[in-house]
């Protein structure tokens, strides 16, 4: 091969040394790295000529793999094959750009100095330098660095850009440097453990969420991803410790669940001032500021603080009103998210078209204390005694939700009763909310603040190669030692206050969840909507929660149950699917287990929780959680570059079946990632392929409410409706909360928001204005006819949420 220089054109190697630029050179180190790819696609001199044309002297050869690196995954839409080769000339590159052993890295970290400072920064802590300097010479021959190139570019470059460490901006940590410092972070001086661990997520069994990732083995390792706290008391001294508690706890970017049902509503007078409450507005709109100044300052992410409020609270319609993007800035709070915690008595009052009111906890105590027959009796006697703010139909408050839901996505729906009813901590009080994403429901009280570490088992690894079987014994072993490792989380990980230091040691809940149900599903050729889709939900998590169970018992016959296992519901020999009336299959020895921890208890009060993992399906290049996918085409950022990409198994079986081409990639682009009505492809991968936004939503509440015996705390479930009308969304959440769903929505996602109508506008008003116009007559009749369908709608789907033809659910 000859080198031919390219003009007089030089690069600038990473010693410093200038050297020409020879074609082939370029040519020869892509073509090194596009072993076992399909040649008859992949053409490495297409990459090098597109290189060549952005070439200028002095470039430097980080800056030629950058190039390369970009160049060919913008050609992965001809072959998934280009993907994987810009993902190995970006992995190379940074390979050459950091040192190998990964104690020289770490003491690289330790020994870090503020450039501008000029002082010692250590980035991670002097206890876990010396352990890994204590066992360098084993932890560096276990690292695998091969394993690096599993990840795909753009999973790559999200750890570039996050998750690996910087000394002064530029990146020093690998992958698996990443991993082995988080295996170490946990373990400590159990260095079989670590190795044990760094295998698991190196070959990507399962991963720790994003908080254990950033922070294990740093000077200050919070390792929680989710947080759930109260206000201590409705007085000014509880609301600024309660902002000063959320700042503390999200300044190291975690969810927190925070409720305020405590605090008195607007016009309530105040004793110790002789004035009137302002209500949870004003105060709401402290925290929104505190959550942007927060999250700019310390972790660039979105808001992470989900507010709770039970629906009886006199200021409701107000607060559903706070993340409207219209509306005066004053009356609104849009850094934060909401959710209703909503007893079932409300849901009973919208079936039954009766009044519901409103109620200030000030003048009106101790609701959110209790659910169930004791609630209902409480709320009743304040009703009959007239204590209570203002009366309104039940339908009209259900609207105003609905409505809310449509135009921002929320506020979440839990059912209070479900929570409490079905959940192993309700002996120490009634819980009176859930984490950032619905998926942690634990108990709080101004005393006690949940932090729940939480990691995700990736279910598309126990898939067989022949795409024929699913190994729950590798699922079983796996989730034993996730559950393990999170149980050490609660030992390893830094916490910024007392009350959660407290919480954790004596309630000790950690959040196995998973993630690539749907990759599982397709890879089985098993539709997401089909029975044997369902059925292998069911057996799914039916083994994840044995499996849990099994390892805390473990725990708890080496190191005792928590403090506070003695009367919880598992103490009495009643486990979370008994809650649920619900019986587990042959799969497992579950009388064995029963009588395992009858004698030596659980060293975890909650377990199970279905977290969403946007960020670590994105890393991992699968599925979120458990959803569908709703797109086969996603968009993909870097540097500044925006990449329509394929959904890689769909490209894959196209390719395999001589398909795919840019004509075919043309028509899925333009049908929105859907296949359904594209006469090329194959009914069978139609099937499988099927997204969100094409599939009964009945089908996702099933398999939720199929799952939830087995999964004790909550779940994260967005719904996807593309035409929302009153009727849809109500027949939805009837439909759940009649499963007995204690996560009943997330967040609803849709395509073309249509107009869900409330008539604000007095009808004497609007026939005031003399002359009427055509044109406003014409449009006051449409607002009245789809103000008629959509209450049409709402009464039909209160009566029949199951078979309702107007809803999408």
């Amino acid at each position: 091969m000859v080198n031919r220089p390219v003009g007089k054109m030089y690069v600038l190697k990473r010693g410093g040394r200038k050297e020409e630029v020879h074609v082939d050179k370029i040519t020869s180190r892509i073509q090194k790295l596009c072993y076992e790819l399909n040649m008859d696609f992949v053409d490495p001199v297409s990459i090098t000529l597109k290189v060549v044309n952005g070439l200028y002297p002095g470039v430097t050869t980080t800056e030629l793999d950058t190039l390369a690196a970009e160049t060919a995954i913008m050609k992965s839409g001809v072959h998934p094959d280009y993907a994987i080769l810009a993902a190995r000339i970006a992995i190379s590159n940074l390979h050459k750009e950091t040192k190998k052993q990964f104690s020289e890295v770490m003491d690289m970290l330790y020994n870090a100095v503020d450039d501008e400072t000029e002082e010692k920064s250590p980035l991670i802590s002097e206890e876990h330098h010396a352990i890994i300097m204590k066992n360098a010479d084993r932890l560096n021959s276990c690292i695998i660095y091969d394993r690096d190139f599993s990840f795909n570019y753009f999973s790559f470059k999200i750890l570039e850009h996050s998750f690996l460490n910087k000394i002064n901006g530029k990146v020093v940590e690998r992958p698996q440097h990443m991993l082995m410092r988080v295996a170490v972070g946990i373990h400590g001086e159990d260095i079989d453990s670590a190795i044990s661990t760094y295998n698991l997520l190196s070959e990507r069994y399962y991963f720790h969420t994003e908080a254990t990732l950033l922070a294990a083995a740093t000077p200050k390792p919070q390792l929680c991803s989710s947080f759930l706290t109260m206000m201590p008391d409705d007085s000014i001294e509880g609301i600024f410790k309660c902002l000063a508690q959320c700042g503390a706890l999200s300044k190291y970017g975690s969810g927190i669940g925070l409720n305020i049902h405590n605090i008195r509503a607007r016009g309530t007078y105040i004793a110790g001032t002789n004035g009137e409450s302002n209500g949870v507005v004003p105060m709401l709109r402290v925290f929104d500021a505190q959550a942007e100044f927060v999250r700019n300052l310390y972790t660039d992410t979105q808001s992470s603080i989900a507010v709770y409020v039970e629906p009886w609270h006199a200021d409701i319609f107000e607060y559903l009103n706070l993340a409207k993007s219209t509306g005066k800035d004053e009356l609104r709070a849009r850094n934060l998210s909401y959710a209703l915690w909503v007893p079932d008595l409300f849901m009973k009052r919208v079936v039954d078209n009766g009044v519901w009111s409103l109620m200030c906890p000030h003048k009106s105590p101790g609701l959110s204390d209790c659910y169930g027959e004791d609630f209902e009796k409480l709320y009743e006697r304040y009703e009959a005694e007239g204590n209570f703010n203002r009366q309104v139909p039940a339908q009209d408050l259900w609207k105003a939700i609905v409505v809310s839901q449509v135009e921002t996505g929320g506020p979440c729906m839990l059912y209070k009763d479900a929570c409490n009813e079905k959940n192993n901590q309700k002996h120490l009080g009634t819980i009176k909310c859930a984490g950032f994403c619905t998926d942690v429901i634990a108990y709080t009280s101004p005393e006690q603040i949940v932090a729940c570490p939480q990691a995700a088992v990736l279910l598309s690894m126990f898939v067989s190669s022949d795409r024929k079987t699913f190994d729950f014994m590798k699922l079983r072993e796996v989730t034993k030692t996730v559950t393990k490792n999170l149980d050490k989380v609660l030992d390893a990980s830094y916490y910024a206050l007392p009350e959660e230091k407290m919480c954790s040691t004596e309630l000790r809940a950690i959040g196995v969840g998973v993630q690539g149900l749907a990759d599982t599903f397709i890879l089985l050729r098993m539709p997401f909507d089909s029975e044997e889709a369902s059925q292998l939900n069911k057996q799914i998590f039916e083994t994840v929660y044995y499996s849990a169970m099994e390892a805390s018992c473990e725990l708890a016959e080496k190191n005792g149950t928590y403090s506070k296992y003695e009367g919880s519901p598992a103490s009495e020999g009643v486990l979370h699917y008994h809650m649920w009336d619900s019986k587990p299959s042959d799969l497992w020895n579950w009388a064995e287990l029963d009588e395992k921890i009858k004698k030596f208890g659980l060293r975890n009060s909650l377990l199970i929780s279905v977290m969403p993992t946007p960020l670590l399906s994105q890393i991992l290049g699968t599925s979120d959680s458990v959803e569908p996918y709703n797109s086969n085409v996603f968009t993909r950022t870097v540097s500044s570059e925006r990449f329509q990409v394929v959904n890689e198994l769909l490209l894959r079986d196209l390719t395999d079946q001589g398909i795919w081409d840019e004509v075919i990639k043309k028509k899925i682009i333009d049908a929105y990632g859907s296949v359904q009505n594209l006469p090329e492809i194959p009914d069978d991968l139609k099937a499988i392929y099927k997204t969100s936004w094409e599939m009964s939503q009945k089908v996702i509440l099933n398999q939720a409410a199929d799952r939830a015996p087995f999964v004790d705390q909550g779940q994260c479930l967005n719904i996807h409706i593309q035409k929302p009308t009153y009727g849809s969304v109500t027949s939805m959440h009837f439909y759940g909360w009649k499963k007995g769903l204690k996560s009943g929505m997330c967040s609803i996602r849709t395509r073309a928001v249509p107009k869900v109508v409330q008539e604000t506008v007095q009808r004497s008003k609007v026939e005031e204005v003399e002359p009427v116009s055509e044109e406003l007559e014409e449009m006051k009749k449409k607002q009245e006819e789809e103000e008629e369908r959509n209450l049409a709608g709402l009464v039909c789907s209160l009566k029949n949420p199951e078979n309702c033809e107007m809803c999408g659910a």
